[in-house]
């Protein structure tokens, strides 16, 4: 409802609220409480005991009625009134977002409303019923894949998060869109540099509920930025790795489904003890005749693929598909190092998810396991270039 609809006017321009219009005080006590002070309308959740821009304190909300106080109200119903001021029937609105669901009651129907104020609520007692020990902070990396960026809003954190918990204030960006992207050493270069920086800064600062206790990171980028950043964090501070899912766009991890299996296998015995790639046959399936001439026939191939299936961007659902993967990267990272005694660098070509992009930086021992060049795969180039050298510390 409008104001205008709420209110008459004396003369002399002296409003009144007409009788019968005042919501109980408990009732609003419940409502303020049940929305935690923010906007129900799905995906505003603007908190309205303060100005959105001076930060200055008041009540900015209004209750709105899910059908209507008037029998010419939007979304009437022509009840009775005595259960028009029931709480199932209020939402808490800013003013923008009451006036549209009123202007447009065709669409913002009951049960639409209805919807919006469940699930508001839900979202709101399981925060608020979470230990503190459940809090963790939202480490975002944005960049650009051929062009196109791809963003995580903080509703779709908190989802996939959940039953840990964080706030607007919980999330910190690393924003690579800004470095112009071409397939040169400057432009890795930079984009590593601002990775690390920003990754330094967020472990030394605290966040608003103290020091970091746990990080959930959502990333997408390309994948030699994905491993520079697992280097780039910390084995101090207990993460979780999340992945956008292709079928449903959203990133919680799925709970039904099957643990992938994954094999080590050699494809090609050379004539170097301490020349190796290992190829991430995983997304799709990488050949030997992808790779570039410098890869040549003195060089120990070896691949770690999908057991028993053909290498799928989809297959990777279950967060324990990630941890199995953990396991067999570091066990065959074991095994290079033992097979070629002087190893010093391992040549990687990755087709990989992003979280696993990321546990092959964070998983590699800093000062035990070989430094590893990684390679990307660029379309205006027509194949592998090499981008990245992580876990060399004698360049860092």
């Amino acid at each position: 409802m409008t104001v205008s609809s709420r209110r008459g006017q004396l003369p002399g321009g002296v409003l009144f609220k007409p009788k019968g219009r005042e919501v109980p005080e408990k009732t609003r006590l419940f409502l303020f409480v049940r929305a935690a002070g923010r906007c129900q309308f799905d995906g505003c959740n603007r908190y309205l005991l303060e100005h959105h821009l001076t930060n200055t304190d008041g009540n900015f909300a209004q209750m709105a009625h899910i059908w209507a106080f008037s029998r010419r109200g939007p979304r009437s119903r022509g009840e009775g009134k005595q259960t028009v001021h029931d709480i199932s029937n209020l939402m808490l609105l800013c003013g923008n977002c009451h006036k549209l669901v009123d202007d447009h009651p065709d669409e913002y129907t009951t049960e639409v409303l209805r919807k919006h104020k469940l699930a508001h609520e839900s979202r709101i007692f399981m925060l608020t019923g979470t230990h503190p020990d459940r809090h963790t902070v939202a480490l975002v990396l944005v960049a650009r894949i051929a062009g196109r960026t791809v963003s995580v809003s903080l509703p779709e954190m908190q989802q996939a998060v959940a039953p840990r918990y964080l706030g607007a204030r919980d999330v910190i960006t690393v924003d690579l869109t800004a470095i112009p992207d071409h397939p040169s050493g400057d432009y890795w270069k930079a984009a590593a540099t601002a990775i690390r920086s920003k990754v330094q800064l967020m472990y030394e600062q605290d966040s608003e509920h103290g020091p970091i206790r746990h990080l959930s990171v959502f990333a997408l980028g390309a994948i030699p930025l994905l491993v520079h950043l697992g280097t780039c964090l910390s084995d101090k501070v207990p993460l979780t790795l999340y992945q956008r899912h292709r079928d449903t766009d959203a990133w919680t991890w799925k709970e039904d489904g099957e643990t992938v299996r994954y094999e080590f296998r050699t494809l090609q015995d050379g004539g170097c003890s301490t020349s190796v790639a290992l190829l991430l046959s995983l997304s799709g399936r990488i050949r030997q005749d992808d790779l570039p001439p410098l890869i040549d026939a003195s060089f120990t191939t070896y691949e770690i693929t999908l057991a028993s299936v053909e290498p799928t961007p989809r297959f990777l659902d279950l967060e324990a598909s990630l941890q199995a993967f953990q396991e067999i990267f570091m066990s065959s990272v074991r095994h290079l190092v033992a097979s070629h005694p002087g190893l010093r660098t391992i040549h990687l070509f990755p087709a990989t998810p992003a979280p696993v992009a990321i546990s092959v930086g964070r998983d590699l021992m800093p000062k035990r396991d070989p430094a590893v060049l990684v390679y990307d795969y660029d379309r205006r180039v027509g194949g592998f270039i090499p981008t990245l050298e992580v876990n060399n510390h004698e360049s860092e």
